[in-house]
């Protein structure tokens, strides 16, 4: 259905060819170059060319087609798969206006409803968490670091357990999630809120790349993640990861160290369709780059060619 990309790999070296035969043409027309064969040799390449160039046009053609079907089919394929259901997006690092508006409308295009979008604030504020955190056994996040800023085994132990109970807290919602401890310390976990807390079916995950912070800065937040994300899991509530073609470094391996289903192409049609069946329970690492194992879940690919 959405798999054009045998046709933009020709068309780019049809595209390829044509410049090597400017480039030829340039160095023939060189008067130092100039032979007897000049003549023949130019009108081959002159040959050569025209047909490169029709060629590009008959792919460009057959390009715009597919992409014209896949907008036309994307929304029959995903029609109604997520009716009625309430899912999250949580950005781990530095939130993203286009990854949420990509998931916001690949999400309300399958009848399901973006209901809490959050971010988590990288470095994690320690000390803050720990105040905010007063009378509980959490109160000794600030404590986590020795005195050579090291991560120390039991303080990896905490961070793991607070990021687990955030991420039960942040999906199961109830009664009392305003009186729970992620409301309490919401003000220094997360940098940007948007929605409301509520019980939520399904979690999209986009991690930031954390390799400008200091090694213990990086650990706390890995210790933290890990947790969280075994917390939605616990909560039944089904995690994707994403990210843009662009993305670099990929995250794609990060996620599947933590057994998350992945979209590697959020910014493309078939990426926002891979979404929507990974958060309907298809598991997998989808999209375009090496770390994929397929364009798309195998239920669209069966769509596709009507089984």
């Amino acid at each position: 259905m959405f798999d054009y990309r045998y046709h933009a790999l020709s068309l780019a070296a049809v595209l390829l060819a044509l410049a090597v035969g400017v480039v030829i043409g340039v160095a023939i027309g060189d008067s130092n170059l100039v032979s007897s064969a000049k003549s023949g040799i130019v009108h081959d390449l002159s040959a050569e060319v025209s047909d490169a160039q029709r060629r590009a046009g008959r792919l460009q053609a057959q390009l715009s087609t597919q992409e014209a079907f896949s907008n036309d089919l994307y929304p029959i394929a995903t029609h109604g798969l997520l009716t009625g259901r309430s899912v999250g997006l949580v950005f781990l690092g530095g939130s993203s206006n286009r990854v949420n508006d990509l998931v916001r409308s690949a999400v309300t295009q399958a009848g399901g409803d973006l209901t809490t979008v959050v971010a988590v604030r990288e470095p994690l504020d320690l000390a803050g968490l720990a105040h905010s955190a007063t009378a509980t056994r959490y109160e000794a996040l600030g404590e986590v670091l020795n005195s050579a800023h090291s991560l120390t085994s039991k303080g990896k132990e905490l961070l793991t357990q607070f990021g687990a109970l955030v991420g039960r807290q942040l999906v199961a919602g109830g009664a009392l999630v305003t009186q729970e401890l992620l409301s309490r310390v919401r003000g220094h976990l997360l940098s940007a809120f948007d929605g409301q807390l509520g019980a939520l079916q399904g979690l999209v995950v986009m991690r930031a790349d954390p390799a400008g912070m200091p090694a213990e800065q990086s650990q706390v937040s890995e210790a933290f993640e890990s947790g969280m994300i075994d917390g939605v899991a616990a909560a039944g509530a089904a995690a994707v990861g994403v990210e843009l073609t662009s993305t670099q470094p990929s995250q794609v391996p990060w996620y599947q160290g933590h057994d998350m289903p992945s979209v590697d192409d959020l910014d493309a049609i078939a990426g926002q369709a891979a979404l929507i069946y990974a958060l309907n329970g298809s598991h997998g690492a989808f999209g375009t780059k090496p770390t994929a194992d397929s364009l798309l879940p195998k239920v669209v690919s069966d769509i596709r060619v009507g089984r």
